[in-house]
């Protein structure tokens, strides 16, 4: 008699959360880890300074292809064996980038490590499939705290790593931490039950990376190319050419990459244009504060910070990003996603009002970064578990990580556009005017209320309903209907109405 094949033991909730936060933190911390070291790696590579920006323009770009096209393939072929290869793609990055003997070999593995931006979405699919329906909410909040916290962590870091060791270093301790979670991931985390049935759409996957590549590469570089050279120019109206195609083909697919009806439901395009908005203010935030705070006070603000200091002005965003985050889930009964999502957008909105009109004294400057830390963490946590409701099981995957790149796409636009205000008028010294600042953190604040206003628009659901799931009608062509899944309410194929 033929015998079953032994089975790991199925990893208890908490090993497998314990997986995905390293796992999805790891690469957030990367996002900013390398940030306040670009000008030790411009030296020691003897490069440009537009050579050296390419370490993050590259790693943004590879994200954002990567991310939504390998969230649709953990949907497809498991988001558990997804997520493993993700892993050894960021230890993969790592390592390469540990050793790189030159930029060039650096930029390349900036973009490898770009590829487990599917980590977030996978991670999310994964709570959602293998957690306790109740245990969901709280655990997205809670993961969704680790990225936030990820992602500004690095700014702290950074500076007592090179200082105290080198700028590889930035690269060799994620390189340890990745090789163990990735086979702590390979041996326990289960493999996810809830699959579709088809194919990658490769056609969509090459319109989608080429639309999103020629939007988000002028946006990150307008400021060195110029906004009016014909390359951006040229580049945006590729972008809006190849978008406009890609709808077309992902709308006649019977696979298609991201379903397209499922993004047209009201809480899923509400919460996504919310994302555009906040993450606009949020990501402009990280990238400008740390050099509003060392410049020297003979700019007329600024406090002469050093790196480190920088780093440490920023631990009260961290801390209430963090706490908020975790708050999040648990509150949910009685402060539900939507309320949550408005009352962080209002928060960004008040904290950039505080840049804008106090920030004379350091104190100003972390009650600021304090408050802007408790917008984030509501906000973060509430899309991500207004998207987890609103889709079908099997989509999870696809929309969480769309909705992670509209995040990136408003950050690149209040990116570029807070260059623009700060860098477009500069003093004789070189240093950028006090008014550049304060008129580029009004702007963000803007972003942030606009941000609220969209989040109002997200419809409420009842309290103690069922996540909601898209009314949906049977397919009946039998090629393109997909096995069902374990979530019967709904199939990623099927028509979806309103």
């Amino acid at each position: 008699m033929n015998r079953a094949p032994l089975r790991p033991k199925p990893a208890s909730n908490r090993l497998t959360f314990g997986v995905l936060a390293t796992g999805a933190g790891v690469y957030a911390l990367l996002q900013s880890l390398i940030t306040p070291a670009l000008p030790t790696v411009q030296q020691a590579m003897h490069t440009s300074q537009a050579t050296v920006t390419w370490v993050m323009t590259a790693y943004l770009l590879s994200a954002s292809v990567f991310t939504p096209i390998l969230g649709r393939v953990g949907d497809l072929a498991g988001k558990k064996r997804t997520l493993v290869a993700a892993l050894i793609a960021l230890l993969v990055g790592c390592l390469v980038a540990a050793l790189a003997p030159n930029i060039t070999v650096l930029i390349i593995a900036r973009v490898i490590q770009g590829i487990a931006g599917a980590l977030f979405p996978l991670s999310f699919g994964i709570i959602r499939d293998e957690f306790p329906a109740g245990r969901v909410p709280t655990s997205i909040s809670n993961l969704s705290a680790v990225i936030a916290v990820g992602s500004g962590l690095g700014m702290v870091l950074a500076g007592p790593i090179v200082g105290a060791l080198d700028y590889r270093w930035l690269f060799w301790f994620p390189v340890i931490i990745v090789a163990i979670t990735a086979l702590i991931a390979h041996r326990y985390v289960p493999e996810s039950p809830n699959r579709t049935r088809g194919s990658v759409n490769w056609l969509a996957s090459a319109l989608l990376s080429g639309w999103l590549v020629a939007l988000l590469l002028p946006i990150s570089q307008a400021s060195s190319w110029g906004w009016g050279s014909p390359l951006v120019i040229g580049l945006l109206a590729a972008a809006v050419v190849l978008f406009a195609v890609w709808a077309v083909v992902e709308g006649r697919s019977r696979n298609p990459l991201i379903d397209l009806r499922i993004m047209r439901l009201p809480a899923v395009w509400t919460t996504n244009t919310a994302a555009l908005l906040f993450g606009g203010g949020m990501y402009a935030v990280w990238a400008f504060l740390p050099g509003f705070t060392q410049a020297p006070a003979s700019a007329g603000y600024g406090f002469g910070a050093s790196v480190t200091g920088a780093g440490l002005l920023m631990l009260p965003m961290l801390v209430s990003m963090f706490v908020a985050g975790v708050l999040s889930g648990r509150l949910a009964g009685r402060f539900p996603a939507k309320a949550q999502l408005t009352t962080g957008a209002v928060l960004g909105a008040a904290a950039c009002t505080i840049l804008a009109a106090w920030h004379a004294e350091p104190w100003q400057v972390g009650l600021a970064a304090g408050v802007f830390g408790l917008g984030i963490g509501l906000a973060f946590a509430s899309m991500s578990n207004l998207i987890v409701q609103s889709v079908p099981a099997a989509q999870t995957g696809a929309a969480t990580g769309m909705n992670a790149n509209i995040r990136t796409i408003g950050g690149s636009v209040g990116a570029a556009l807070m260059t623009g205000l700060v860098t477009g008028h500069l003093q004789p010294s070189g240093l950028p005017y006090a008014s550049g600042y304060t008129h580029g953190f009004t702007l963000l604040a803007v972003f942030c209320l606009a941000a609220a206003l969209a989040a109002l628009l997200v419809p409420s659901r009842r309290t103690g309903a069922p996540a909601a799931a898209p009314v949906t009608e049977p397919v009946t062509d039998p090629v393109s209907e997909p096995a069902r899944s374990t979530d019967t309410a709904t199939t990623p194929r099927a028509r979806v109405r309103g």
